[in-house]
């Protein structure tokens, strides 16, 4: 009798202590720093130089391929001189036709 009252206290007392523990909020899934008004613990230097190299790469890789490649801006068609073009082309009646001729 004595020994089951026991092991339900042992039990309760550890069911307490997982409550407690579970009960705590862990911020971002336990990844990383959470603060709380206060600003965010800098990044380390080799954060820092890798998040540069990345985007330093980045910014080469677009820059380059316009300064090579700039059909892919402006079209691969050829550019076609509108001085070129027709009155029937535009739409544009004929200076012989219409209320206007004399």
């Amino acid at each position: 009798m004595l020994s089951r009252s026991i092991l339900k206290q042992a039990v309760l007392l550890r069911s307490v202590k997982n409550a407690a523990t579970n009960l705590k909020q862990i911020r971002n899934g336990g990844h990383g720093t959470w603060t709380y008004r206060a600003p965010p613990p800098l990044a380390s230097k080799k954060e820092t130089l890798l998040a540069e190299g990345l985007g330093g790469l980045c910014w080469w890789w677009i820059l380059y391929h316009i300064a090579t490649e700039p059909e892919h801006i402006y079209g691969e068609w050829p550019y076609i001189d509108p001085s070129t073009w027709t009155n029937e082309e535009l739409g544009i009646p004929d200076d012989t036709a219409g209320p206007l001729k004399k």
